[in-house]
Parts: C-alpha cells; structure tokens; sequence
C-alpha cells in the first residue's frame, strides 16, 4: 500500500508601486494597489476559485478518501479577504469536509527563520491564529518559505511544538536515499519530515503542457501507474507544488482539471491512498535522521537559498531590514507594523536576483521591475522611508534596552491610569444607586404619617438575694 501526500502553497506578495528618491520622507504608501488588486483577481479566477470547486467535487466523489493540505500565507490572506472574499468562502467549504489540512508558515512569508529568530516565531505565531479564526484549525505541521530549512530551523520548530515539518527532498542532502520515505531532524529527533518528490512533483507544475516532453502526454492512469511502480518498501509520495498550477501555469486548456479529477480513481485500483501530512506523520515511521547543515529550498537547480540571498544587492537589503526587527516590535503603531510584514515577503529580494536558470533565463524575467538593479533601488528607496518613520517613534541614539524599559514604564502607567478610570466609573455608579435608593425610601410629602409603633417598656429585674 502506498500513500499520496498533496500539498498546495499560495501566496502573493503586496507588490510595490514606483517608489522615487524625493518620495522618501513625503509619502508614507508604498503599494501598487492596481497591480495587487489585478493580479489576485486573475489568478483567483483562473486557478484558486475553479481549484477549489474541483477539490471539493473529488472529495465527495470519492467519499472523502481524497486529502490534501495548503499552506497559504498572511499576506495572500488579506489581499483575498479584500478583493476575492468568496475565496475565503470556498476555503471554509473545503475546510469543513475534514479532508484539508492547513499548514503553518511565516505570516509574510519571510526570510526571518534566517535572519531574526525572535520575528520568525512571531509571525508563525500570528500565521497560526489567523488560520484559527478563518478555518478553525490550529496547524500541526510546519512549511517554510519556499521550503527554506537547515537545522538551526529545526530546533526552532520543534520548539514551537510542531509534529512535522516540509522541505525540499535535495539530491545534495540525500545522496543516495530516497525522498518517498519519513525521516526525522538530526537536532530535533521529535520533528518528523516530509520531503518533496521533485521529479513527479515538477512533472505536473512544470512538465504538464510541455509537447517537447518525452512522457507528453501525460495522463493519470500513466502517472499513477509511475508512482505504483516505485519499489514496495516506498510508501510515500509528497507531491508539492504552487496552487496556481491549475489554471494558470497549466492553462485549463491542456486538461489540467480533467487530469486531477481522474487520479483517484486509477489510485484506488493501484491500492494507493491518499494522506495528509498529519496522517503521514500518525502512519509512519521514520527510516533515519537527515543533517542539513547550510539551508535548502525547493528554488533553482542549487536547492539553496542564493535565489534570495545570492548577491550584494539582495544581503544589504535583508540585512538592512531586520537591523531594526526588535524596535519595531517594540512599536504599536498599526500601520509600521503592516508595512514591516509587507516589506519582509522574499519576493521582494528574488526581484533582486541575478542569477540564471537552468534554461537560459534569469529570475528578473518573472518580476515587474526592468532590471535587478532597479528591483534594489526601489526597495530600499521605500526602505528608507520606512526607517525614517521607525526613527521618528524610536530614536537610533535610544539602545534597545533603555527604550524597552521606557515603553514598559509608559505601558504599566496605561495600566494604572485604566484602573483608576474603572474604579472611578464603579464608584459613580455605587453612587448613583446609593443616591436612587434614598429617594425611594423617602415618602413623598402628602403621604398620610404612619402612626408610631408603641414604645415597649423597660423592666427590671429585682436581684435575688
């Protein structure tokens, strides 16, 4: 018996309007909120909204004996409850057939489990509970950043009380073992991980439409009859990928959709199941411990992290960033903590990539700006801004400590001062009720007088001698 384990992210990030030079210190927005609000509604409506009908089919066709799992970050989150909420809908119909799990992540999908660990457990921690309040889940294993995990992330995870976490099945991490089984962290022996199978994974995201391809077309009985044929001790097949797969990077024309919707059936003859990651993780055992000493990623050829942090221009942004990570979460102003999430989302640094793939093409091919160079100068142009207001409220020449101290002293005093105004407000109405009830035991002044009860007399008691 084998065992199928889908996995979904989706995320977009808050792309950033033409930010010049002599905008900084005079506007403080820093959205493109056409582009955020255009690209979302397409690709909602050509891949997340008809995905999610033809889940939904799948699971009551086959009886819920179909399971998958999404991660989907903070920031495609909001960006959906503004411009597609009947998503969010159509989430919670999937959520509420029991056959969805939702994975944690970093709220911004950031680099910050690299950078600043303090920020990454913050935002898995605001991740987690706005999943809850959407979908009523609280996640049970974790998904990084585009798969970004090493072993200083491991122990960070299990940390955090997580029974699993996703990543990469890296041909340089593996070597000779194989990505279809369960292993466990090296630094945290209770952290069980799940290992991408690229080769079947890519063969749907990227491979799918490709008439170039050896194996097109490609089928679901063809597909199921690859994963059947792995060796029998290989239980397992982690299948992740983009959600914009359906519709979108494979267009509903090239049958997609009809594809998926075929794969349960063939499973079943195959005696193929289908689990989520937590059922993986209650199933089976793991076969050996993996180090991962430098981090990975499911992105480019290297499966590193150079397609974020490959270059000067990308490591004087990130490090610039999280410079001032602990005075902003210090800080409770609203809108700088907004704009610090938006700012950390890794695309803004893939943007900045120089790097060429594979075929020839380079990252800057799938981001909105001309060049790398210009994806710089225009972050750091906002960059700039925003530590301009982030001085304004927490001065550099303050250190951290006798600022923390300072705002610890101002909340305590906010403390106290609500106290009191609770006080005060019970004792007016104490008052009030006081005062109320003396008139009512006052009879009014034509009221007839009621005769005074007769005075009892007082006897004494002669001592006996």
């Amino acid at each position: 018996m084998k065992a199928i384990c889908f996995y979904f992210q989706i995320h977009q990030p808050f792309r950033l309007k033409n930010y010049r030079f002599f905008d900084i210190g005079n506007d403080h927005y820093y959205y493109d909120d056409f582009a955020n609000d255009d690209i979302i509604t397409r690709i909602a409506h050509r891949s997340y909204l008809p995905a999610n009908e033809m889940l939904l089919d799948m699971i009551k066709a086959n009886k819920k004996k179909f399971k998958v799992a999404f991660s989907i970050s903070g920031a495609a989150i909001e960006q959906l409850e503004q411009y597609v909420p009947e998503f969010i809908e159509s989430m919670k119909e999937l959520a509420a057939t029991g056959c969805v799990e939702f994975l944690s992540e970093t709220y911004a999908h950031s680099l910050s489990s690299l950078k600043d660990p303090e920020e990454f457990v913050a935002q898995v921690s605001a991740h987690d509970e706005k999943i809850f309040q959407l979908f009523g889940q609280r996640p049970k294993v974790f998904r990084n950043t585009e798969l970004i995990y090493d072993d200083d992330i491991a122990s960070m995870v299990q940390a955090m009380g997580f029974k699993g976490a996703i990543t990469e099945g890296a041909k340089h991490i593996l070597g000779w073992k194989s990505p279809n089984y369960v292993y466990k962290a090296a630094t945290a022996p209770k952290l069980r991980l799940l290992l991408k199978n690229s080769k079947l994974s890519d063969d749907i995201s990227f491979r799918f439409s490709n008439t170039d391809w050896a194996a097109y077309p490609l089928t679901a009985d063809k597909y199921i009859g690859w994963i059947a044929s792995l060796p029998q001790e290989e239980q397992l097949v982690n299948l992740f990928m983009n959600y914009e797969t359906f519709g979108e990077m494979q267009a509903r024309e090239s049958g997609i959709f009809d594809f998926m919707r075929a794969l349960p059936q063939f499973a079943a003859e195959a005696d193929i199941q289908f689990w989520t990651p937590s059922e993986v993780i209650s199933k089976m055992k793991p076969v050996g411990e993996l180090t991962v000493m430098h981090p990975i990623s499911w992105a480019d050829e290297e499966r590193d992290a150079s397609a974020w942090l490959g270059n000067t221009l990308q490591q004087e942004a990130v490090d610039k960033l999280y410079s001032i990570g602990e005075r902003v979460r210090l800080c409770q102003d609203r809108r700088i903590k907004q704009d610090w999430y938006r700012l950390q989302a890794s695309d803004h640094f893939f943007y900045m990539s120089t790097k060429h793939n594979s075929d020839g093409t380079i990252h800057s091919l799938y981001s909105p700006y001309d060049s790398p160079y210009t994806a710089f100068t225009n972050y750091m142009n906002v960059l700039s801004d925003f530590m301009i207001r982030v001085e304004q409220q927490y001065p550099s020449d303050i250190d951290n400590e006798e600022l923390n101290s300072l705002l610890l002293t101002i909340r305590n005093q906010e403390h106290e001062i609500e106290e009191l105004k609770r006080e005060i407000a019970m004792m007016r109405t104490n008052l009030d009720k006081d005062i109320t009830g003396d008139f009512a035991e006052t009879p009014p002044a034509d009221a007839e007088e009621a005769p005074a009860k007769p005075k009892r007399k007082r006897t004494t008691k002669k001592p006996q001698s």
